[in-house]
């Protein structure tokens, strides 16, 4: 059976989209652009697994609806996203630093339905405080999923915080912190002498952002507008950044030529 194609763009009228996400909406084939570019190999080896399943993240922005003057891409400075630091129990992905979401469940209104219920059962989230604008375009993962990023704005926020054995963190990171040019950098793995991945992170507040979140959060600035220059050549081992943060996470590529992917 032929699965559905999940439709791309806005769900919103344009007015009702905040202005300094409209180039994201406007052009949501330029994000996925930008991923598969910025994800090197990595990318690559990605789309050649066959997703076994599908899934969805809430990619939810807070922060004023009008565009600030101070800022490229006009990014407010209360400007905020959502991400969770996954339990160092899960068996994919354990420990990364993610966006809300899930697989798909029977009866679900995917993708929308499903990366709202997710992000209410790993976050506390409040679904009336949510406006959804757009979906984005679907991208394959290792770990067997296609995943669809739903784009939300936080008009109403509602409390937030660890609610189930899936998370061990939920944080609201302002973007202009996070895209300071000092906390931004690329990561780079090698598996024998071969560059298995190099694409965008972030590394703020005790969290090591990098692989899917990073590299959409990187391609959502890059299409908004938001970034200030970064030096994109500074390229740092993975598996020590991921020391560095002193958290538990699982990078998902073997640590020697005999191992098997984890993520």
């Amino acid at each position: 059976m032929k699965r559905q194609q999940t439709p791309v763009g806005p769900l919103v009228d344009r007015a009702q989209i905040p202005p300094w996400l409209r180039p994201v909406t406007d052009d949501p084939a330029a994000v996925n652009e930008s991923v598969l570019r910025r994800g090197s190999d990595r990318a690559r080896w990605a789309s050649a697994f066959r997703a076994q399943r599908a899934a969805a993240v809430l990619v939810l922005f807070g922060g004023d609806f009008d565009a600030a003057a101070d800022h490229p891409g006009g990014l407010p400075a209360d400007a905020d996203v959502l991400l969770t630091e996954r339990s160092p129990t899960m068996r994919t992905h354990s420990g990364q630093i993610a966006f809300p979401g899930g697989s798909r469940d029977p009866g679900d209104d995917y993708p929308v339905g499903t990366a709202m219920r997710e992000a209410r059962e790993e976050t506390g989230l409040r679904a009336d405080g949510v406006h959804v604008l757009a979906n984005l375009p679907t991208f394959p993962v290792p770990s067997g999923f296609e995943v669809t990023p739903v784009l939300g704005h936080w008009v109403t926020p509602s409390e937030v915080g660890v609610v189930n054995a899936e998370t061990s963190r939920v944080s609201r990171v302002n973007l202009r912190e996070l895209l300071d040019p000092a906390n931004r950098f690329q990561v780079s793995r090698s598996i024998m002498g071969a560059t298995a991945y190099k694409g965008p992170a972030f590394l703020y507040d005790g969290m090591l952002i990098w692989g899917f979140t990073g590299g959409l959060l990187a391609a959502i600035s890059e299409s908004a507008g938001w970034d200030v220059p970064w030096d994109t050549d500074d390229v740092r081992p993975l598996e020590t950044m991921i020391a560095a943060t002193g958290n538990r996470q699982v990078s998902g590529f073997p640590l020697n030529p005999s191992e098997e992917p984890r993520g």
